[in-house]
Parts: C-alpha cells; structure tokens; sequence
C-alpha cells in the first residue's frame, strides 16, 4: 500500500528496506538459495512504495515487482529507490529480459541507496558502476545496515562466491577498469604456478592447473583470457600471480621508507605479486619499527611500539583498493618519529565520499572487486564490511590516536600519528596545539565515538562532569567540535567533531 511521505530520511527508508528484505520469499528449488531482496521506492510527489523478492511472483527481483508489476503505469521520474542489494548489470539476465540497473535507468529514478554488492566477483559494482555512468547519484547503505544485509544473506554470498568457481556460461560484462582485458605484453607462462597453485588450494577451487576446467574458471574469474585459442593473462591475473608483474606494471609496488633523527634511512623497494606484497612489506615494517621482548610469561613474546595488525590492514586496503590505472604512482609505506604514513594512488571510488573515509564510517564497496576477491579466498582481508574496525580501535585498545586521513592527489594519505604528541606535530590545524594532552586524547575519543553527550564525556575519562564540560567547551571555542543543533539543556544534546576541519 502506497502512502505519503511526509519528511525525507534516508536511514529511515534503508531500514524499510532491510523490514522489506526479511519478507523475502525462497524460491521453490533446491539448488540453490536465493537472496533476500528488499526495496523502497519513494517518489517525487512524496509516496512511497515497498516490494520485496518473489512478492507477487517466485523468483522476481524485487526492483522488477516495483517498476514493472506495481508502478509500470506510473510516472515515477525523479523518484528515489532504495535497494538492498546491488541492481543486477546490464547480460546479468538472459535476454530479452533487462538487468534491473537498465529497468532503474529506463524509469528514470533520480537517486539509489544500494545495500551491500554483488557478492559474484563478475558482477560486483557493475550495476552500481551502469548506473553511475547514466547519470543516477548513488550512495550505500550505512555501514551498520550493510552487516545487517550481509547477515541476513550470509548462505546465499556463501553459494555466489562458490558458484563463481565453477564452470559456467561467461556473460556480457560491463568493463570496470582496462585491466581487466588482456595484457598484451604478457604470456600464460608469466604466471607463477606456485602462487596459482596455492590459490587453488586455498580457495578450494577443485581444479588441476592447467586443465579444461582451470582455463575456462580462470577466464570467467577475469584472470586469464582466450583470444584466439590460446590463453592470456589479464591485467589482474598478471598483477595477482605474475611471476614480474613490474616489468609490466612499474608502479605496482610498495616504495618503502625509514626515516628517523637517530637512525640511518632506510629504503625497500616491495615487488612481486600483489598477493604476497602486504606480508613482505609487514615484514619490513616490524624490521624497522622499535620493540621490545615481553618476559613476563613463559614464552616471551615480541611487543612492538605500533600495532602491526592496524598497519598490516591499511597496507591491504591500499593494495586491493588502489587505482592501478593511475600511471607514475606506487604506493608509498614510510615510518618516521612521528607517524606511519600509507599513501595509496586514487580517489575514493564512486560512491564513497572522502568525507566518509575520513570519519571511518565509509560503506563497504571495492574499486577492484576481482582482486578483493581473490584476496577474500586466499583469507588475506578481514570480512567485508569489517575493514575500519581494526583501525577504529586503536584509541580503546592501544590509546593511541586516529589516523588523519587526508588527499593529496593523486594519493589517498592515512597518516598514524605514533603518541598523542604526534598528532600536534602531524595535524596542520594550529589549534590543536592549545589543548592539553588530556583534551586531546578526548578529542580523538570524539572522533572515534562520532558523537557525545558531556556527561558521557565524563563517565568514560572518570572525570568531574564540570571537567568534562571545561574540555568541551573549550574545544567548541577552539572550533574543532561543535553541538548537534539541539537546545543545550535536551537530553538529546551532543558534541561531535567539526565538518570540514581543515587538516
């Protein structure tokens, strides 16, 4: 039943959707699972509609009962939907039928909030990136209700991930990057069949190398290509299991660098594989990086001044979310007295906001969802979804600040500061350097948190609650916090970190 929408409020709508998704009703069939879809359609002249996956018919999209079987009549342009999983791409469906994301352009919505991505390595981002491309603004689902999704579907993204290791027709695609055509300047033989080997293995593909099976998965993975029968590596096959990948791809490497006022400078050069780049540059890290040996148990163990775990995570994301078509650009892995810094070439991809990233609180979506895949199966990245969180616990679990997370193009720029101290040295905004070390470690717990009231303020540093009140306020008048609009004396009031705080 349609009804009319009064105020619009996006998290609100997200959260229907996922109401909607849980109506979802399983195809009659045993083979598979079928996802759990919802959707909500709100138009321009304030009504709003809902539908769900197989509603009216099993097996229908939900987006296909909402525009063609409920609305197909209806003028819904400029209307705004909300879908909680990615609009299948343009080939995803046998023809004459239309991918959703073409039915979505065809009605010519305004606006999409997509849940979670195709779970299929083939697919994921095409119909977010199809829609993009035909001038629809598109955002994500908060990050929260994107785990919700996931969790929901937990069997299905299971089933998709397997599916796309078995033999199958290979379908119309949409080209996310050209490296993902075939490399001309490479062979099948300047693959490393170790490192193939070991991705067979790990992601338990079933397949000999080198088989009718192995070639044709391989091809519908995107790592390997026929071109007149005889096989290529793709630009992501070569840069996953090249044996040189550089001497294709000069910059897909990690520059790094030891700087230090009491120590000699110290640079690596990390080439290879990219699959094997995250662990040789840790390596390196907790070579230069100063530690110290625990004895107090009976093992002793290595404790280092930075949690390499944080560290090893932003190197992974540079490595599975860098734009590797930006030419002249490695990424860059540099410690010094006052930071560890990671520069990854690109900007954030569509749809994630810099403004998002910044406050850790970014969608999960992948740049290059072939290689996060690879990554995913060979158990190099933490489950989707769950990539900030490592980060996000480094004031609780280590006390130690938040990245400054900045752009400089082309180089998406996470700065760790090493001790509160840092942050002042490190963090170009001057007034940082008026609070005291107690305000700033409060600080970085706002930044952590998003937003706090002054009496929660006080409970978690076990301060006097006009204290508390002393430290915001002078973080107010400072200009780095700011309230959440409401009347001081609402229960409801909140100090939060200042938009747009120039670092």
């Amino acid at each position: 039943m349609a009804k009319k929408n009064i105020d619009f409020n996006s998290r609100k709508y997200m959260e229907m959707a996922i109401a909607e998704m849980h109506k979802s009703i399983q195809e009659p069939r045993q083979d598979k699972i079928s996802p759990k879809v919802g959707a909500i359609l709100v138009k321009a002249n304030g009504e709003v509609d809902s539908s769900h996956r197989g509603e009216l018919r099993h097996g229908d999209h939900a987006e296909f009962t909402l525009l063609e079987r409920k609305h197909r009549s209806d003028n819904v342009d400029n209307s705004v939907l909300f879908a909680t999983l990615e609009p299948c791409a343009p080939g995803a469906r046998k023809r004459p039928k239309l991918g959703c994301a073409e039915r979505i352009v065809n009605a010519r919505i305004k606006k999409v909030y997509v849940g979670i991505e195709d779970p299929d390595p083939s697919v994921d981002r095409k119909g977010i990136q199809y829609l993009i491309d035909n001038g629809i603004d598109v955002e994500m689902f908060d990050p929260d209700l994107q785990k919700e999704i996931r969790e929901a579907n937990k069997q299905f993204i299971l089933e998709a991930e397997d599916r796309a290791k078995k033999v199958k027709e290979v379908k119309e695609n949409i080209v996310l990057s050209k490296l993902e055509n075939i490399e001309i300047k490479a062979k099948i033989t300047d693959l490393s069949n170790k490192k193939l080997n070991q991705f067979i293995d790990i992601a338990k593909l079933g397949v000999k190398a080198n088989s009718n099976d192995f070639f044709h998965i391989f091809d519908q993975l995107g790592l390997i290509e026929n071109k007149n029968g005889i096989y290529s590596p793709t630009g992501i096959g070569l840069l996953l299991f090249g044996t040189r990948p550089q001497l294709v791809y000069q910059n897909a490497l990690i520059r790094a660098t030891y700087k230090s006022a009491n120590r000699k400078e110290k640079l690596e050069t990390i080439e290879g594989p990219i699959i094997n780049q995250a662990n040789d540059a840790i390596e390196w890290f907790k070579d230069v990086i100063d530690k110290q040996i625990d004895r107090s148990n009976a093992q002793r163990e290595t404790i280092y001044d930075y949690p390499s775990d944080v560290i090893r995570e932003a190197i992974i994301n540079a490595i599975v979310h860098r734009d590797y078509n930006i030419q002249g650009a490695p990424i860059y892995l540099e410690v010094n007295d006052d930071a560890i810094v990671v520069k990854s070439p690109g900007y954030p991809v569509k749809p994630i906001k810099l403004e998002q990233i910044q406050k850790f609180n970014a969608p999960s979506l992948s740049r290059n969802p072939k290689i996060m895949y690879v990554f995913d199966q060979m158990k190099l990245v933490e489950q989707r979804g769950l990539g900030f969180e490592t980060i996000k616990d480094l004031p609780i679990k280590y006390n130690l600040p938040l990245p400054i997370i900045t752009y400089n193009e082309p180089y998406l720029v996470f700065n760790f500061p090493r001790s509160l101290q840092s942050v002042k040295n490190i963090n170009s905004h001057i007034n940082l350097k008026e609070l005291s070390n107690q305000q700033l470690a409060g600080y970085e717990w706002l930044r952590s948190i998003e937003e706090a009231s002054t009496r929660e303020y006080s409970s978690n540093f076990k301060i006097g609650y006009k204290t508390a009140q002393r430290h915001l306020t002078k973080m107010k008048v400072l200009g780095l916090i700011e309230d959440n609009g409401l009347e001081i004396n609402s229960p409801n009031y909140r100090y939060k970190i200042k938009q747009n705080l120039d670092i």
